[in-house]
């Protein structure tokens, strides 16, 4: 049990170290590299994509067969790679602090569906949880891709595309990593007397932890569109979310000369 708060706390206190954008550093090396560094890219960004492994890490936590698991984590992975691809090629973008609210949403819906909320809370059945998981897969993969937009793609040719996949490959082995670690305290957990016990109470600290990221995404969009309604000094209010804008805004600048 202290080895999952550790692991929940690890994301939560970074999130001021791990804007989950792209910095203005990654974007020369973006410059300077090849397909590569698009890899390196895609593994770092879901490695610290706190809200993304929060939801797997919901999405496992009861499953305890290889199949059941490989059946959850590829349905997810199909999800946000159709969405992250497509969405990244076609140029479609939405605010990103709203669709990671959303994301956020999908960790709290999770640990909800985890603690049977459905049945013992609204007394109905669950909704089936592939087509839940693969819907918020598009969701996350829609996420991903505001980030990779932030980037001088170039235009729409086969250059680009092979960028796009290149980053979807290290998204990919991000998440093996970031598995591969979730089953090892899964499974040393199990062992425990503690799991049965307190494993109810570990996802209403994930459904707490997922509020809070929603609230903190929330706060970004309300911030970054109406500051002055919002009643903030930008001179006095240094939040993680400011300086994310004021990177891309080096970005364009950037990728402008």
């Amino acid at each position: 049990m202290k080895i999952f708060f550790l692991f929940v706390s690890f994301f939560l206190l970074n999130t001021s170290a791990y804007a989950h954008g792209i910095s203005a550093a990654d974007t020369q090396a973006m410059l300077d590299g090849g397909n590569l560094r698009y890899i390196w890219l895609g593994a770092t960004h879901m490695l610290s994509g706190y809200d993304h492994l929060l939801f797997l890490f919901g999405v496992v936590f009861f499953l305890t067969t290889t199949k059941d698991i490989l059946k959850f984590v590829t349905i997810f992975t199909v999800g946000h790679s159709i969405t992250l691809i497509f969405a990244t090629f076609m140029s479609i973008n939405a605010n990103y602090y709203l669709i990671d609210a959303v994301i956020a949403i999908s960790v709290i819906y999770k640990a909800f569906d985890n603690n049977k909320g459905f049945q013992n809370y609204l007394g109905v059945k669950s909704p089936n949880l592939l087509v839940m998981v693969l819907i918020f897969g598009f969701i996350h993969g829609f996420g991903l891709s505001t980030r990779l937009q932030q980037l001088p793609l170039g235009e729409q040719n086969l250059d680009m595309l092979i960028k796009i996949i290149s980053f979807n490959i290290g998204v990919e082995i991000g998440q093996i990593i970031a598995l591969i670690f979730m089953l090892i305290v899964l499974t040393q957990w199990r062992r425990t007397a503690s799991f049965l016990r307190l494993g109810k109470v570990a996802n209403h600290v994930l459904m707490f932890a997922g509020f809070m990221l929603l609230l903190m995404q929330l706060h970004a969009y309300l911030h970054t569109t109406n500051e002055e309604e919002f009643g903030f000094n930008k001179d006095e209010h240094h939040h993680i979310h400011l300086d994310m804008k004021k990177a891309e805004q080096q970005n364009y600048t950037h990728d402008s000369l």
